[in-house]
């Protein structure tokens, strides 16, 4: 039964830590104040009225879940199948170090379990890793709640508002974030119960659970590491005996430091390398500015689609917007939103006029709110160009604004309190003036609103948006006020109407949009043994130019351009050796060669260099790229030869696309047994791009050797030298050599 919290609980705003968790894990020896079993199943079936469209498969996670993580992870998943380390990528970049990529998923554990379990996992796979993490986090924070000994009701609408509140809904396809943040209540049961219980054991599990987030290596998981550490230092400071306390938890402490060390010390070191050699090893002020939070978007706590971020780009006119362009921004639509739930934003509001997030309890989690929200800000506030100055790590992302999936998180844990207090302490009434400043914030967000669309010549698009917000505030004012008349005499009805109203609400306002959910149909090319037809088209001719050639030499690349955005990574899926690809950390040397930037979905991101400075050029035969796919002709800039086109299904129901495959003639051989060296300045040609004159079908250019050196003739006669290819894996290449006269393997990698 969830029942039994007692009603003076609420009143101890200063009980231990100690005692409210001796109480709750001593429980299998007396009756427990609520039962954990029951919660969590009403907190799963709320899970499941809310990503019943994922679930169903009817939809699925698009954008980057697609774009990025979802070849990755099917990369990772097919190479341990084969039997090879994943470790490097030969499909993208002509080349890519997964091992020390934070985004490769390769050190992420569920998605481990999942390329263990199916060897080539599909969209609905992959979107239910991420859900189920999702809703794990949330159970983890109910059993929180439990330890905290506060009511369950709260414990459950937390977990609902985590999983399904502000960017863990909006954000989706942000697959590494929805990760970090949903392993720290797992990491905040494992530090209470350790220092409530001075124990090893769950210090270990704290240890590795904070490994987990460190080797997300990404913002949502710097930010996560930074506010458990100021936790562990609150638990500490607050206790009854600091002194006491920090001689206990020395021992326990160090072990699950050392023990997070052991498991992330060897991949931050690899990131910290590849970073260092890569075309960011830092983001500057303005650059990570630029991701800023802007403060018109706390409108949508109140009112989710008051600038559109559910509807096309086109449609949406929020900072920033076609319609909205001077705000110097540059992040996308999804970003700015907030929105917890009409309930949760008007118990929020209440509480904190009431002062109850000033008690002892919750104060940590009050003061880390407000910090989370001014660093969401950037630059619209100093605090952040002081914590990027100061604070490690920092320097390292580009939008501050990742930080509203904490936004989230801290927001769910204070609504879950907020109705901890409604529940334990029914007989307080809300004063008059909580209740005026709270309808007065609703009201004030209202009037902006309308006066941004006055602004913007955009009120024809606020009168539905606000409708909606307007009856799911008054709704859950209603529902709280109707529950809060009734809570001492029926609890449980009234709980699971407040929980039954935040769950709808969620799934309604929250859900599949065009920021988080899209048509499977949209994404055919990542299916195992996809139908698509320039998937198909160019299987084809891959499989002839391998027959064709004669020698063993020979391994095409090709090249993805402007086929459409969730395109450039597909080599990953498919096992095509690709010159480029979508990622925003790449090698240095890579991208100022080739000219290869983050994305190429649109054949304008297609950027040349002075050493690649169009397909008729000598570092695109040397790389033996010979299958070009586009979006668009190339003809008018290069003189290739036209394959064929081919159609594939495009990102809007029912439209069709062309693909444009051309060829490259004169791509050179993967591996070249050359007689002869040259000199060469590398930077030079970096920056020039004026090859010398050489042969490299004979030749190979050596950095800083000053002059040209023959292979040795030797004592036997001449023969043609030879090299092929018997065994081209991922992190493996073995190729048989044969010269008379000696020289150097060139293996063009």
């Amino acid at each position: 039964m969830l029942t039994g919290s007692s009603m003076n609980r609420g009143r101890r705003g200063g009980s231990s830590l100690e005692r409210a968790l001796g109480r709750a894990l001593a429980r299998d020896k007396q009756e427990p104040a609520w039962q954990l079993g029951p919660a969590l199943v009403v907190l799963m079936v709320g899970w499941i009225a809310m990503v019943w469209p994922w679930l169903s498969g009817r939809v699925t996670i698009p954008w980057d879940a697609k774009a990025h993580f979802q070849p990755q992870i099917q990369f990772l998943a097919q190479s341990i199948a084969r039997g090879e380390w994943p470790t490097w990528a030969p499909f993208v970049f002509s080349g890519h170090p997964q091992i020390a990529d934070p985004q490769s998923m390769l050190f992420s554990p569920p998605f481990l379990l999942l390329a263990l379990i199916d060897g080539n996992p599909g969209l609905w796979a992959v979107d239910m890793t991420v859900l189920l993490m999702q809703l794990a986090g949330a159970a983890a924070l109910v059993v929180w709640f439990r330890d905290q000994d506060w009511h369950w009701a709260g414990a459950i609408i937390a977990g609902l508002v985590f999983a399904f509140g502000a960017s863990m809904a909006w954000r989706l396809q942000h697959t590494g974030q929805v990760l970090s943040l949903a392993y720290w209540p797992m990491a905040m049961v494992a530090i209470d119960r350790a220092f409530a219980l001075k124990s090893f054991r769950w210090s270990a599990v704290a240890g590795i659970v904070g490994a987990f987030i460190l080797l997300g290596r990404d913002q949502v998981a710097l930010l996560v590491i930074y506010l458990l550490a100021a936790q562990v230092t609150w638990r500490w400071l607050s206790s009854d005996r600091p002194s006491e306390m920090l001689r206990d938890m020395a021992g326990p402490l160090t072990t699950g430091g050392l023990i997070a060390i052991a498991i992330v010390s060897i991949p931050i070191m690899l990131t910290t390398l590849l970073t260092a050699d890569s075309n960011r090893p830092a983001i500057d002020a303005v650059g990570a500015g630029r991701g800023s939070f802007h403060p018109a978007l706390f409108l949508t706590f109140v009112a989710p689609q008051v600038f559109g971020a559910a509807y096309r780009m086109e449609d949406y006119w929020g900072p920033p917007s076609f319609a909205w362009s001077d705000s110097g921004l540059f992040i996308a639509q999804n970003m700015g939103q907030v929105y917890l739930g009409a309930l949760p934003v008007l118990l929020l509001l209440l509480a904190a006029w009431q002062g109850q997030f000033l008690a002892r309890e919750i104060r940590f989690f009050s003061v880390a709110f407000v910090i989370v929200i001014l660093y969401a800000l950037g630059w619209y506030t100093p605090v952040f160009r002081v914590l990027y100055e100061l604070v490690p790590g920092v320097k390292f992302y580009r939008r501050p604004a990742d930080a509203t999936f904490l936004i989230g998180g801290l927001g769910a844990v204070l609504t879950g309190y907020a109705v901890h207090r409604l529940f334990t302490q029914p007989w307080d009434k809300w004063s008059e003036h909580a209740i005026a400043l709270t309808c007065g914030v609703v009201v004030l967000a209202f009037v902006i609103a309308f006066g941004c669309g006055m602004w913007l010549d955009r009120l024809h698009l606020l009168v539905v948006p606000l409708g909606i917000a307007g009856v799911c505030v008054a709704g859950a004012a209603i529902a709280l006020g109707f529950a809060k008349s009734r809570i001492a005499l029926e609890p449980w009805p009234m709980a699971l109407l407040l929980v039954t109203f935040t769950a709808a609400d969620l799934a309604y306002n929250n859900g599949p949009s065009t920021s988080s959910a899209w048509r499977p149909g949209a994404y055919d090319v990542f299916e195992p043994n996809a139908a698509n037809a320039t998937v198909k088209f160019l299987d084809t001719k891959l499989a002839e130019a391998r027959v064709a050639d004669t020698t063993g030499a020979r391994r095409d690349r090709i090249e993805l351009l402007g086929v459409g955005f969730h395109w450039p990574n597909a080599s990953l899926t498919h096992g095509w050796e690709n010159t480029l690809g979508y990622n925003p950390l790449r090698l240095q040397l890579y991208s100022k060669a080739t000219g290869a930037e983050d994305h190429v979905g649109m054949v304008s991101q297609r950027k040349f260099s002075a050493l690649l400075p169009s397909y008729n050029s000598m570092l695109v035969d040397m790389l033996g790229l010979r299958f070009i796919v586009s979006g668009e002709p190339i003809e008018p800039h290069d003189n290739l030869t036209l394959l064929g086109k081919t159609q594939h299904a495009g990102l809007d129901a029912g439209k069709m696309e062309t693909a444009y495959v051309y060829e490259n003639p004169r791509a050179l051989p993967r591996v070249i047994m050359a007689t002869r060296s040259e000199g060469a300045n590398f930077a030079d040609l970096l920056t020039t791009g004026q090859w010398p004159e050489f042969d490299p079908r004979t030749t190979v250019l050596l950095d800083g050797v000053s002059k040209v050196v023959y292979a040795s003739l030797g004592a036997l006669p001449p023969s043609p030298p030879k090299a092929r290819i018997l065994s081209y894996r991922n992190a493996e290449v073995v190729v048989e050599a044969d010269s008379s006269r000696g020289g150097w393997l060139v293996l063009n990698d």
